[in-house]
């Protein structure tokens, strides 16, 4: 399997053309009967237009905020070289295998991406073109429709005292946290990605920032001024002044998205980030949540 050193990908040429997506009870989101999905589990279909792979496929919108509109673009380029030497037994990049097995090749793709490969004995080799499975990763990706945090607290209509304790959380769904699961196919390639979130960053609107590697907890009334177990804050000036009387605010999610690509023993992970705004009453009234 390809170990990518700042998201490297195993590609050569190729075109993605445009996706649909389909659910499993039938319902039709493009407008391609052959391609099915559901509604957490989502296949996007597409064609590969370089006239490698399965011919031509449907024509839909695409869909996804990285959606090109239905326009499509090469997939980059890439370069292998076999290593020589070969890497020791321990390193990752053999995942298992040996030199009796196959052979470690170095990649250098359009757009700065390296990493290294294993091709095994007897194999075509990686000079067969193919789509960049990262790129059909990241269409998978598009496909789950990703939103910012969906933050319960601070509330909107809540009130909240200078050098309190404020627990923070989120209320976690498919969409707003995660794990959401995708495939997504182009010139034969399939890839799997599965979204979730890992960390979530709350810039508090007076200069300090928490990071916080779940959720959170929500807060009940029998938990008094104890502190949040996993994500709190204490504001120590209150928001007068500030418009509207409050603190502006910003919820942002760190999505850690893993993929494979098990016919071209490849896989990785990269990482997207979605925001959400919130706002926070503080003053020095003796309300508590």
């Amino acid at each position: 399997m390809l170990r990518r050193a700042a998201a490297a990908a195993v590609v050569l040429a190729g075109v993605l053309a445009p996706t649909v997506v389909l659910a499993d009870d039938g319902t039709t989101v493009g407008n391609d009967p052959g391609c099915r999905g559901s509604l957490l589990s989502v296949t996007v279909c597409a064609s590969d237009s370089s006239g490698t792979g399965s011919g031509p496929g449907p024509k839909a919108k695409s869909v996804g905020k990285r959606g090109s509109g239905g326009s499509s673009a090469p997939a980059p380029k890439c370069t292998y070289e076999k290593a020589d030497p070969q890497p020791p037994a321990e390193n990752l990049a053999w995942d298992g295998k040996t030199p009796k097995d196959g052979a470690i090749y170095r990649v250098w793709c359009e757009g700065g991406r390296v990493g290294v490969t294993f091709v095994p004995n007897g194999a075509a080799g990686p000079a067969a073109p193919t789509i960049d499975p990262e790129l059909v990763a990241r269409r998978a990706v598009d496909s789950m429709r990703l939103v910012g945090p969906k933050v319960a607290s601070p509330r909107t209509a809540g009130r909240y005292v200078v050098g309190m304790p404020m627990w923070m959380w989120v209320t976690p769904s498919t969409s707003s946290y995660g794990p959401a699961t995708a495939k997504a196919t182009a010139g034969g390639v399939t890839v799997t990605a599965t979204a979730k979130v890992s960390t979530l960053r709350w810039d508090m609107g007076d200069g300090t920032t928490v990071t916080c590697h779940g959720p959170g907890t929500p807060y009940s009334a029998d938990q008094g001024k104890t502190l949040s177990p996993d994500c709190g804050h204490r504001y120590q000036r209150s928001a007068q002044g500030q418009p509207d009387g409050r603190y502006k605010g910003t919820a942002t999610a760190t999505w850690t998205v893993e993929w494979t690509a098990p016919a071209l023993n490849d896989g990785g992970t990269f990482t997207e980030t979605r925001e959400t705004a919130f706002g926070v009453r503080v003053g020095e009234v003796q309300v508590l949540n």
